[in-house]
């Protein structure tokens, strides 16, 4: 048999054990998403959000409550439910035996982004860092992909605000700092962003890594519900800890002061360098927009 029938039986054989997606079906997932997640809140914020109006009183009270009717308001009419539609923010978690056809990866992902601003008339925000020249489509995507085993594929969109985004910090912190040095970075975050990221807000930690990965850490604990907890153990108590020490600041919603800074505090931990200890803190506002879905 000649290497050229060989070469073809073997991409026969090859292919068949694969499962084939084209990217535009990933695009149009993006579509979706991008629509449902500039209307409405998560279904774990909006409890997070009435349980802790109903801790509150006076000013907060009022402005959790306002919130709350926003939210619904901005659902029923289908209308974005903050002004800030964010930056798009893609994490893609793709099967190692998909084989993708079809237009480049992150080309299918704008095209989902850019269609999906233009018919929810969202605000499109991105520009250019130096000449501040907007794209005028929302792209390109922030577009993460993680290889997982199978060939299960989970598109994730986190529309993601920036007056939010601005508050956040990376430290990198030496080892002797310890647990006590991840809480006190992530408490100070809050501390120092008082009422600007419009509280409560919903805090996202990366724990180890390196410099870059230890952010996108953070990123990615935000698109868990808040009220969820790491499976360890010890991770799981530092979000706990940290969450008591932000409600003791006093902020409260939009800066009224009351019992309620954060819906949560969500960390992710990876294995770091024996003389680093890398952290994260990516603050989200209280308007928790993701939305998820697996083709």
């Amino acid at each position: 048999m000649s290497k050229e029938k060989l070469c073809i039986l073997q991409k026969l054989f090859y292919n068949s054990r694969m499962r084939t997606l084209d990217t535009s079906v990933i695009g149009e997932c993006v579509y979706r998403l991008a629509r449902r997640a500039g209307t409405a809140l998560t279904p774990a914020c909006r409890t997070a959000l009435e349980r802790a109006a109903a801790r509150e009183e006076g000013a907060a009270r009022f402005a959790l409550d306002t919130l709350l009717e926003n939210a619904r308001t901005a659902q029923n009419e289908r209308m974005p439910v903050c002004q800030d539609t964010g930056m798009a923010v893609v994490l893609l978690e793709l099967g190692q035996e998909v084989h993708l056809t079809g237009a480049p990866l992150a080309d299918a992902v704008d095209d989902g982004v850019r269609r999906a601003y233009a018919d929810g008339y969202f605000r499109k925000s991105i520009c250019d860092p130096l000449t501040r020249v907007n794209t005028l489509d929302n792209t390109p995507a922030h577009l993460h992909v993680e290889l997982t085993q199978g060939e299960r594929v989970q598109v994730t969109f986190l529309p993601k605000g920036f007056g939010s985004e601005n508050m956040s910090r990376l430290y990198m912190l030496t080892p002797s700092q310890g647990r006590a040095g991840i809480v006190r970075s992530i408490v100070e975050t809050v501390r120092l962003a008082g009422s600007r990221p419009c509280p409560p807000v919903f805090v996202g930690v990366g724990i180890g890594g390196a410099f870059d990965s230890c952010a996108f850490l953070a990123k990615k604990a935000l698109t868990r519900d808040p009220g969820s907890r790491n499976p360890r153990e010890d991770v799981a108590s530092i979000e706990a800890e940290a969450l008591e020490q932000i409600n003791a600041l006093d902020i409260g919603a939009q800066g009224f002061g009351g019992r309620v800074t954060a819906l949560d505090v969500a960390c992710e931990i990876a294995p770091t360098h024996i003389a680093g200890l890398p952290v994260a803190v990516n603050i989200q506002c209280h308007c928790i927009r993701c939305e998820k879905e697996v083709l």
